[in-house]
């Protein structure tokens, strides 16, 4: 199949500029004709120019514009617009070239009688979550709802996202600032005081001042040994962190942590509490529900948790009971869980929790963010008066002996 891009007018008159896939052109211009456009002009897109140097163009689309085009193909199917004809639509309002061909390719497979579902999974930009509320939709003939569901999911997974990055944005730039502040003070500064010290003929300082000048001289002159091992260190962190063991260990230290810890535990709570919920609401069976929710935990402690449960829920065992003894999910939790299993109003409870703890994160990081700022100004209180410190010892010194 090529790909043709084509300049063409609809029936209203108005100018429509996409690209279309076909066997050749003139089954393109047929194609098109169905859609009663009026074609200007139409030219076959060779596969070198219409991809990046690395091949064709990777969709530029974040996760906020995949459920506005989830709420959209919800919006459509519900007015009784064929999916097929749905997805042409928002193939033509599409602006990046990258998801244009994918949803070019998931047109293409609907339309020679594949699954939505089916095309869906056969790209990356859609997660198992995604697919499978998708499968589910499909099976239980409720789509428009599903897609509704899941658009309001993915938007509230977005928003608590941006909430904290929000929240975290201004301690980070704190921090970067300090550093800054902290370099060009020992870089800058401090090695002329040293060249005052060296006139000065002292031979004995202050260890404050000694440590400090020896940081200085570190940084002037093996500035490159420095950064090799800061970076040496860093990579070492990050690769580490990718093995099986040296992840599991930063998840614990994560879910763990003094200051952090709970916000990091609440987040895995409330992400586990809503993705099932909606599964569950969504017609997928339970062992499939917590398959995904393992996969998506975003912790390895927590997907441990979860695929413990699974295997006693297999075994014919509660879900409540399971989870209480892996100790990840706090009673609370746990037992609204063995409640909504009794009840027969699992999904509901679990939504509860979901909304609950979204409380409980948006609260920590008020909590956080005001925590830190005062902590922030005190580090840069503490390194600043190490300096100035280490600074005015020598000079004080140097005027006791005068005075003697």
């Amino acid at each position: 199949m090529a790909v043709f891009a084509y300049t063409a007018k609809g029936p209203d008159g108005k100018k429509v500029e996409s690209v279309i896939r076909a066997s050749d052109k003139g089954a393109a211009q047929a194609e098109l004709k169905k859609k009663n456009l009026t074609v200007a002009s139409i030219i076959e897109q060779k596969t070198a120019k219409k991809s990046s140097f690395f091949g064709p163009p990777r969709p530029r689309v974040k996760t906020k514009d995949i459920a506005v085009m989830t709420r959209q193909l919800s919006t459509m199917i519900s007015a009784g617009i064929p999916l097929l004809e749905s997805l042409e639509i928002l193939h033509e309002q599409a602006s990046d070239p990258g998801f244009k061909l994918t949803l070019d390719k998931i047109i293409e497979r609907v339309r020679a009688g594949s699954d939505f579902s089916t095309a869906l999974s056969e790209h990356k930009l859609f997660t198992k979550i995604y697919v499978n509320m998708i499968k589910a939709g499909e099976a239980s003939g409720q789509l428009d709802v599903i897609l509704q569901r899941l658009a309001d999911y993915m938007e509230s997974v977005e928003e608590l996202k941006r909430e904290i990055k929000a929240a975290m944005t201004y301690p980070v730039i704190s921090l970067v600032l300090i550093l800054t502040i902290t370099i060009g003070l020992v870089v800058g500064i401090v090695p002329k005081f040293q060249t005052i010290f060296i006139q000065m003929e002292m031979k004995e300082l202050p260890l404050p001042t000694e440590i400090l000048l020896k940081i200085s001289d570190a940084l002037r002159d093996q500035y490159l040994i420095v950064g090799g091992v800061a970076i040496v260190v860093i990579v070492g962190f990050f690769m580490y962190i990718k093995t099986k063991p040296g992840m599991r260990q930063w998840h614990w230290v994560m879910l763990h942590a003094p200051v952090f810890g709970p916000l990091f535990r609440k987040v895995a709570i409330s992400r586990f509490s809503r993705t099932f919920a909606t599964l569950i609401q969504s017609g997928v069976p339970m062992l499939g529900a917590l398959d995904i929710v393992a996969a998506t935990a975003g912790n390895v402690l927590v997907e441990e948790a979860v695929l413990k449960a699974k295997d006693a829920v297999s075994k014919g065992e509660t879900l409540g009971d399971p989870l209480t003894a892996t100790r990840v999910f706090p009673p609370m939790v746990t037992r609204m869980i063995s409640i909504g299993e009794k009840t027969g109003a699992l999904e509901k409870l679990l939504m509860k929790i979901a909304e609950f703890y979204d409380g409980e994160v948006r609260a920590t990081v008020k909590a956080l963010t005001s925590l830190i700022e005062p902590l922030l100004i005190a580090t840069m209180g503490f390194i600043v008066g190490f300096i100035v410190l280490s600074i005015f010892l020598p000079i004080i010194k140097i005027q006791q002996s005068l005075s003697k």
